[in-house]
Formats: C-alpha cells, sequence, structure tokens
C-alpha cells in the first residue's frame, strides 16, 4: 500500500538549524532597525529645524574622494553608492545562503515566498504606474514602492513589542531576499544609462579574480578588502551601479558546510560583516538621505502629486495586496495548508508590514529622478510618509494577536529539560522523553516527601490540639 504524501505545510514550524540561524540573523537587523530610525529621526530634524537646516545639504554636498580616480563624490554619494555597497554584499551572502541551504534550496518550499514577493513588488508598480497615467504624471519612478526594508520593520516589531513566531519572521526575511535580488535586478537593468566597457570588464577580470582566490582556499581580509574595493571603484566607473560589485561578490562565497566546519565561509563572514551594515552603513546612508522637507506643503504635495500618491498607495496598498494575493493563490496552487497554529489574518499582517519601504525605495528614488531635486524630496517624503503608515496599520494587525503570538513564541522557546534544545524540537527523540521522565519522577518523589511531611505536621498538630483539650481549665 502506498504512503499517502504529507500536505505541505505554509508557515509550519522551522528546522532548528534554521530557527537558530533566522534568530540570529534578525537579531543584528533589529538593533541596526532601531539604529536606522534614531538615523532617519536625526535626519528629518537636521533637515527641517531652522537655523541648522541649511548646514544638513551643505554637509552631505560636501566633496572628498581622488578625482584622478573619479570618485570625487559627495557625502550623500558615498553613502548611496559606497556604504549601500556592504548592505548588499550581504544581501548577496544571504540569497546565496537561502538558495543552496535555506527556504530557496527546495524549489517547492520556496515556490510559495518567491511568488508572493513577487507579487508584492508587480502589484505596487502596477498601482503606482495606474495612479500616475490617470493622473498624468511621470512613470519613471514605477520601481521605488517595490521594496521591503527588513531592518525597518524589524525595529517596527521591537518597539511595539510583539513576539513573532519563528515561522512569520523567516516569512518576512525570505520575502526581504528576494526583494533584494529583484531590486538589484531593477537597479541594474534599468538605472543603467551609459557603459565604460573597459572600467565593466575590469571589473568582471576582479570578480573572477575574486572567485578565483575563493576557490583556490587564499585566506587574509588583506587580500580580499583592497581587491573588493578596486572592484567597487571599475564597477561605479563603468556606469553600473556600484552596489551591484557588492551582491556578486557576495554570491560567490561559499554558504554550505564542509566536514568539521561549524560555520560555512560565508555564514562566518556575513556574520563578522553584518553588524557593520546594519549598524552603520544602513544608517549613515538613512541619515544622508531621508533629510527631506517635511512642511505642511510638502506633506499636502504627497497626497496630491501623482508621483508621490502613488508611492504612498505602492507601499501601503500594492504591498498589502499583493503579498497576501500572492501567497493565498500559491497556496491554493500548491495545495498547501497553513500552519493550524496560525491563521490569514496573521499573513495580512505580515503583508501591510513588508510595506515599509526604506532604504531600497529611497536609492531607487534618488536614481529615478536625478534631474529633479524638488520631486526627488518629494519622492523620498511619500516614502517615509508610506512607510509609516505601513507601520501604524501592521502595528494594530500585529497587536490583535499579540497573545497568541506571546503564546507561540513561549511553546517554540520552552526546554524543561535544559538540553539547549527547545522541547517542540525532541519529541521524536527518545532519550528526551526519558530525561522528561526522570526530571517528573524525581519531581512526584520530592512531591511525595513533602506530602509524608505535611501530613506528620497535621498529624502531631491534631494530637497537641487534641491533649490541650482534655486538659481541665
Amino acid at each position: 500500500m502506498a504512503t499517502p504524501t504529507p500536505t505541505p505545510k505554509f508557515l509550519g514550524r522551522l528546522s532548528l538549524p534554521e530557527r537558530r540561524f533566522v534568530a540570529d540573523a534578525l537579531r543584528t537587523e533589529t538593533v541596526g532597525g532601531v539604529l536606522l530610525l534614531v538615523a532617519a529621526i536625526a535626519a528629518l530634524m537636521w533637515a527641517n529645524i531652522p537655523g541648522i537646516s541649511d548646514s544638513y545639504n551643505s554637509v552631505r554636498s560636501f566633496h572628498i574622494g581622488p578625482a584622478s580616480l573619479g570618485l570625487d563624490l559627495s557625502l550623500q554619494h558615498w553613502a548611496a553608492d559606497g556604504l549601500l555597497a556592504i548592505f548588499f554584499f550581504v544581501a548577496g551572502i544571504e540569497l546565496k545562503r537561502e538558495l543552496v541551504a535555506g527556504d530557496l534550496s527546495d524549489a517547492k518550499a520556496a515556490a510559495l515566498p518567491v511568488i508572493a514577493a513577487l507579487c508584492g513588488m508587480a502589484v505596487p508598480a502596477l498601482v503606482y504606474v495606474l495612479v500616475n497615467t490617470l493622473g498624468s504624471g511621470s512613470t519613471d519612478g514605477w520601481a521605488v514602492p517595490t521594496a521591503t526594508d527588513i531592518a525597518f520593520a524589524l525595529a517596527v516589531l521591537a518597539v511595539i513589542g510583539t513576539s513573532l513566531p519563528s515561522a512569520l519572521r523567516a516569512f518576512l526575511l525570505t520575502l526581504a531576499v528576494v526583494d533584494d535580488l529583484f531590486a538589484i535586478l531593477i537597479i541594474a537593468v534599468f538605472f543603467t544609462s551609459e557603459i565604460d566597457f573597459l572600467a565593466l570588464g575590469g571589473a568582471v577580470v576582479g570578480l573572477v579574480l575574486f572567485w578565483f582566490l575563493l576557490r583556490t582556499g587564499v585566506r587574509g581580509w588583506y587580500v580580499y578588502v583592497p581587491l573588493a574595493l578596486a572592484i567597487w571603484a571599475l564597477m561605479y566607473n563603468s556606469g553600473v551601479h556600484a552596489t551591484i560589485a557588492g551582491v556578486a561578490m557576495g554570491l560567490m562565497l561559499r554558504c554550505t558546510r564542509r566536514e568539521g566546519e561549524e560555520h560555512s565561509p560565508g555564514e562566518h563572514i556575513e556574520h563578522l560583516v553584518r553588524p557593520l551594515s546594519a549598524g552603520l552603513a544602513v544608517p549613515l546612508f538613512a541619515l544622508f538621505s531621508a533629510g527631506v522637507s517635511l512642511s505642511d506643503d510638502s506633506i499636502a504635495q504627497v497626497f496630491t502629486r501623482p508621483e508621490t500618491l502613488g508611492v504612498v498607495l505602492g507601499l501601503v496598498v500594492g504591498k498589502t495586496v499583493g503579498i497576501f494575493g500572492g501567497t493565498w493563490l500559491a497556496a491554493r496552487f500548491t495545495k498547501a495548508e497553513l500552519n493550524e497554529d496560525l491563521a490569514w489574518p496573521d499573513v495580512l499582517a505580515v503583508a501591510s508590514l513588508a510595506g515599509i519601504g526604506f532604504t531600497v525605495s529611497l536609492l531607487i528614488g534618488e536614481l529615478a529622478f536625478p534631474g529633479d531635486a524638488v520631486l526627488m524630496d518629494e519622492v523620498k517624503a511619500a516614502v517615509l510618509i508610506g512607510s509609516l503608515i505601513a507601520a501604524i496599520v501592521a502595528s494594530v494587525l500585529l497587536k490583535m494577536r499579540d497573545r497568541k503570538y506571546r503564546a507561540l513564541t513561549e511553546a517554540e522557546e520552552l526546554d524543561e529539560d535544559l538540553d539547549g534544545i527547545p522541547d517542540i524540537y525532541e519529541q521524536d527523540k527518545p532519550d528526551y522523553h526519558l530525561r522528561m521522565a526522570k526530571i517528573y519522577e524525581e519531581k512526584a518523589a520530592e512531591h511525595r516527601r513533602r506530602a509524608a511531611e505535611a501530613a506528620l505536621t497535621d498529624s502531631e498538630a491534631a494530637g497537641g490540639s487534641s491533649t490541650g483539650g482534655n486538659r481541665p481549665a
């Protein structure tokens, strides 16, 4: 008799190694997200407080770098093209790991989050194009509302204190990874105008050398850091956005473990570089990019101008509808059953949380309207406002289920036998049940001993009371 094929579970329990990796990655991103929030608020205050607002533009427009190498750039430019290359380097490693060892390594398991992410990028772009077609606006910014900022989203989770179960956090992380991949492709294909093929050829040669050194086992930061800087500079001068160099190098790292390895080289380097990306590179980018004027007129303009309204609606409505609708359709198509501990409103909450599109959306906003500084700032303001609205909506939806999330998280973390492994992952191990039986037997013996002592104390008290009762007055 044939064994029935188990029905695939959507948002089911993660494997223990995957859960630990997700927890470690998201812990760093959460801290980075809080720093990102602080940097964004600082930029807005700096750019809007009278008396110091002029200094904001002066500082971020300050040029530094060797002009002979074509790198005499403003601080804002260094943050967007230089520091974000570190962010995309980590994104490349993350993507490589997901493809070879994570959720995306299994085509069937990957189908659902990939479809959800693609719909979560396509629908916001369609919303933007529709709004601007009807409003006679520019369609150049169609890609602005397509990205999700995982650090900002996790910062919101940290602020509202929601104990989101690991499966939902992993789903959000996977969405962001796929988002980053397609954002990279969008930047490379649609925002590259003129190409210097000599510089591009030099960057490709550098990447081949980078790959060769990795494959031959050469080690040492003093080899790879100078080479990476050379590749980045050549990529920048080629006309292709320099962040592409970071992604390419990240994808070249080995993310599978060999015998005797506790961590693969990719995981080890990601562990070292992620804090630099989340704690320094992205917050500094936010500091030099998020400072836009938020006067009453500019805020009103966000909701009346088609370009900015398209961004807000794309993030708030397009992301939610795209991810939720794509997930639901993919689940129906693959016949995947939702985890019985969760409900579709949980998916809706995560979909709305993915509408927080900060870092990459700001970057694409700069690339989409390079010749119109006023419109660029208005689009950035729209990204901030749209992300804020999405964060508020997601917070309300998540708070409604907070008690359920706390119960699920506590069950995931319960470790009664104190062996460092959550009990939920040991239900099929005889040793675990024998340990638990011993623990409960010891507890039962202790309770029997205490019961006997209590009974003896009660007996003595009753005897004393009886003796005292027969004593003459």
